[in-house]
């Protein structure tokens, strides 16, 4: 195996990781998560919590086997936009809360570029 490939297939494993993990996390977490959903009017906020951990479960996997990589990780950038949207609304916080779901869509953001050059590399 050549660095490049390396390098591809190790980043492969950590950005999918990052969802795989996250998405199993939830379902530890359900209360946590669906309050503050269910408080921005979001509807059956349990149901999508579920649907969509496992969504990012399976696509996770994907891009860390290269099954559809590419697919799977256009499909990660809509799951985190959607998501950043619904948690991270800092435009009706202030202060500290505020700076922390700022901080949230930067990281967001960053991983967003990573899963475009995987589907970049797939598609």
């Amino acid at each position: 195996m050549t660095t490049l490939e390396f390098l591809m297939v190790f980043g492969r494993v950590l950005i999918g990781g990052l969802f795989v993990v996250a998405g199993v996390r939830h379902f530890f977490i359900l209360p946590a998560v669906t309050v503050p959903m269910a408080a921005r009017g979001i509807p059956r906020p349990g149901q999508v919590l579920i649907t969509g951990s496992i969504f990012e479960v399976f696509a996770g996997w994907m891009v860390i086997f290269g099954f559809y990589a590419g697919w799977a990780a256009l499909g990660l950038v809509a799951f985190t936009l959607i998501a950043s949207w619904i948690m991270l609304d800092f435009w009706n916080k202030d202060g500290f809360p505020r700076d922390g779901a700022i901080n949230g869509w930067i990281a967001n953001i960053g991983v967003i570029g990573g899963l475009l050059i995987v589907a970049a590399q797939d598609l």
